[in-house]
């Protein structure tokens, strides 16, 4: 979603003044509560936009308060880079956060609501986690503001959710590697039930129909977001390639930047060089995708921000503020590092 011009609409969001000053989100939020991490000159250009644009502070309720952090797991990077946007808010706020692992069972769901009434939280971050009708109709009865990212399923209208262009970053990968002259591309998609792996798919499907190029039968293998089922899916996607006397596919976009390492193992195993025989995009732009060899081609999800917009939404409804946005979705870039390259097979291969 792209932040409205206050102008035009007499309301100045966190959003518009990130925007406006050339900052990210979690940077206005700690001008706004007085953090000493950040430099003067940025300091002084927040709080410049703030007095041109008329924003007024508001008196906040939320210093103290104990906000729940619910991931399906603690240990992904994906996860960590959601945790530290989240903190970094929550404690330029002065409130708490408490982390829980779902790991996506309804009875740890259970588990961790009964442990929020226990502890008298004042709010929630529920993040790719699947909540029933009768969760979210509990949670509302104990008067808990809650805000979700990436949902899992359909959600309730009145729900505050954050999420990225899931779609619109397929379709930039997509596109990226029929501009290199790839024909015979395949996607590793993410949970079926998921809507961003959902989204992701039908970018990578849109696109492929629109330049006229098929998709062979097996060539969209859904899996988990993460290495294990990146090694599994591209296994499987080889062997079929096989099996069916089809040449394999020359570039590989997955649903996941691990999805995406899990695939370079199985390629190079295979003895696949990339890219100069297949090349490969991922999704998220994780602090490793530079790193991997050659560093990875992938589609940023702005995290950080993501995490930061939930955790501010949440505090301005703890402040007894109406959510800036109900649906708020942040833009996707594609990056393009080493992991791609125009399509030229040696000599031997197809």
């Amino acid at each position: 979603m792209t932040a409205e011009n206050p102008e035009d609409t007499g309301r100045v969001t966190l959003s518009t003044i990130a925007s406006a000053a050339g900052v990210s989100v979690s940077t206005v939020s700690k001008v706004l509560n007085g953090r000493s991490d950040v430099s003067t000159d940025t300091k002084d250009r927040v709080e410049s936009v703030m007095d041109r644009l008329g924003y007024q502070r508001r008196p906040a309720r939320r210093r103290g308060a104990v906000i729940d952090l619910v991931l399906n797991e603690l240990d992904s990077l994906w996860s960590i880079e959601i945790i530290r946007g989240v903190d970094e808010v929550l404690h330029a706020a002065g409130a708490s956060v408490v982390l829980s692992a779902v790991h996506g069972r309804s009875s740890d769901t259970r588990e961790w609501i009964d442990q929020m009434a226990a502890r008298r939280s004042n709010g929630a971050i529920l993040v790719v986690s699947d909540l029933t009708p009768q969760q979210r109709r509990r949670l509302t009865a104990m008067d808990v503001p809650f805000v979700l990212v990436d949902p899992v399923g359909s959600v309730d209208a009145l729900v505050p959710t954050v999420g990225a262009t899931n779609w619109a970053g397929a379709v930039s990968a997509t596109e990226h590697l029929i501009e290199l002259g790839h024909t015979r591309i395949a996607h590793l998609a993410g949970p079926r039930q998921v809507l961003c792996s959902r989204a992701r798919a039908d970018g990578f499907r849109a696109t492929m129909e629109q330049a006229e190029l098929p998709v062979p039968e097996g060539w969209t293998p859904n899996g988990e977001f993460n290495d294990d089922s990146g090694r599994r899916e591209m296994t499987r996607l080889l062997d079929l390639a096989h099996q069916q006397g089809q040449q394999p596919p020359t570039a590989v976009f997955a649903a996941s930047d691990l999805q995406a390492l899990g695939a370079f193992e199985v390629l190079r195993a295979r003895g696949y060089a990339i890219p100069e025989e297949v090349s490969v995009v991922g999704f998220d732009d994780l602090p490793v995708a530079r790193w991997t060899h050659p560093p990875l081609t992938t589609v940023r999800q702005p995290l950080l921000d993501m995490a930061a917009m939930a955790a501010n939404t949440l505090l301005r409804i703890i402040d007894g503020e109406p959510a800036e946005h109900l649906r708020l979705e942040l833009a996707t870039q594609l990056t393009v590092r080493g992991s791609t390259a125009p399509h030229a097979p040696p000599a031997g291969r197809a």
